[in-house]
């Protein structure tokens, strides 16, 4: 089975540089593969968030290529991880370890195409990490995941136990609302980046993208 979901992944994308994050290459959804016109019941997947590189991601993933010594060493968990950028860049600044989390099948298995793209070895899980205490890790990043609010209220007050405990929590963002005024009085800006055109015509209007550290 997960070889023919790796294959389906495979023959649905393409690979792509074209984001902030050059130095990696992602197989995603791109204007040149048929699924970027598809109609709902032409799509084989169920809901392919995961071939999309959405800004937080490209944030996260961005600024850690950048700044080596926040992530060097440390022991990371990957919450979300979609395509599996943020774990192939923690993986390439030289990070102890490297989970890429997503409770889907889909996701971790492009993860694990992608890491393969890019010469990098990370571990995947589709566990449920949400209210655990995350005791092997040091890091935690989260992307794109305040898109919802009852969501975020659960999300939030976990990272917030999370980072009293020790942990460092980095946040990427475009500015959903689900990171309210009053969430972002307990977080830093670390980074704000422009968007590439072809990233800003996959995320409604989001031209944007930023990194937070809870604090």
């Amino acid at each position: 089975m997960l070889k023919d979901v790796a294959s389906l992944i495979i023959k649905h994308t393409a690979p792509s540089r074209r984001h902030l994050t050059p130095e990696l290459v992602l197989r995603l959804v791109t204007p040149s593969c048929p699924l970027w016109t598809a109609k709902e019941d032409q799509v084989p997947f169920k809901d392919p968030f995961w071939a999309f590189y959405w800004p937080g991601g490209q944030a996260t993933a961005r600024y850690i290529l950048d700044n080596e010594e926040i992530i060097k060493n440390k022991r990371v968990l990957d919450i979300g991880c979609g395509c599996g950028a943020g774990s192939i860049a923690a993986a390439k600044m030289q990070a102890k370890r490297v989970v890429g989390n997503d409770i889907d099948l889909y996701a971790v298995i492009a993860t694990k195409i992608n890491s393969q793209l890019n010469n990098v070895a990370i571990e995947t899980s589709t566990d449920n990490f949400i209210g655990a205490k995350c005791e092997e890790f040091d890091t935690i990043l989260i992307g794109d995941m305040f898109y919802d609010e009852e969501f975020a209220n659960i999300l939030f007050e976990w990272l917030i136990s999370l980072t009293a405990s020790g942990k460092t929590v980095l946040i990427g963002d475009p500015g959903r609302h689900g990171l309210t005024k009053k969430r972002r009085q307990h977080i830093t800006l670390l980074a704000k980046y422009r968007l590439p055109e072809e990233s800003c015509m996959e995320n409604y209007g989001f031209t944007e993208t930023a990194l937070w550290k809870l604090n």
